[in-house]
């Protein structure tokens, strides 16, 4: 990504969007678009309006934007950055979740670099057991032409009950790097006050009982100071990538 987290959200917030086309995989009505400024290069992003939503029995409908807007701001406060910077604004089609796009290769995939990167796709393992993450399919992880791993598409997480599917489970029971374990901490802390920013924010996007999900998730992590292992039923998506 050639702009600071800073300049893509400023983009993405008040540049003029463009249709370019209709992203066919997915459950969910997804576009890529264009953000223009007036004497700046135009960005590429993905589109999800709220109303191009598939109803889900056990997500409320119109909260998926909500939630990926969410998975951005707790990837951010943990320092990760781990997640491409996501608004929620109008577009053509409504109001909805607009993701900046990463340019990579669409072949490659948490498959095809498992063994690459093992101190990023801990990351990743980790950032999905505290979102509750019902849906890391290997094609959600993506990597930049800077090997840097992004995660996206986080409209099926946070939900308050065990729902965590993913391809990821490479290092289920081991311990947590201590680094990781003390951006755990830092996140604690945050969530504790309600008066900052971050859970103002956060609670405008999920249901106090998903909030409250999330921090019972972390303080299990604190305490654990490991990876946890699958839980019963599925613990795979569908498809795999």
């Amino acid at each position: 990504m050639n702009y600071s987290t800073a300049e893509a959200l400023q983009l993405l917030q008040t540049g003029t969007v463009e249709m370019e086309g209709y992203v066919p995989w997915g459950s969910n009505r997804t576009f890529l678009v264009s953000i223009c400024l007036p004497e700046s290069d135009a960005i590429q992003a993905i589109y999800k309006p709220q109303q191009g939503e598939r109803p889900l029995w056990d997500f409320p409908t119109g909260t998926l934007c909500l939630r990926e807007r969410a998975a951005f701001l707790l990837s951010e406060a943990l320092g990760w950055h781990i997640v491409p910077p996501t608004i929620l604004r109008d577009g053509p089609r409504g109001w909805g979740s607009v993701q900046f796009f990463i340019e990579h290769d669409p072949e490659e995939h948490y498959f095809t670099f498992q063994h690459e990167y093992p101190d990023q796709l801990k990351r990743i393992a980790l950032f999905d057991i505290l979102i509750n993450n019902a849906d890391r399919k290997g094609g959600h992880v993506i990597r930049d032409e800077d090997n840097r791993l992004w995660a996206i598409d986080h409209g099926i997480c946070f939900h308050h009950e065990y729902k965590l599917r993913s391809v990821i489970w490479d290092y289920a029971g081991e311990p947590i790097p201590s680094a990781l374990g003390a951006e755990l901490d830092g996140l604690a802390a945050l969530l504790g006050d309600e008066t900052t920013p971050l859970v103002e924010a956060l609670l405008t996007l999920l249901s106090r009982v998903e909030f409250t999900a999330v921090q019972k998730r972390l303080q299990h992590l604190r305490q654990t100071r490991q990876f946890i292992t699958p839980g019963p039923g599925r613990h795979y998506p569908w498809p795999l990538v």
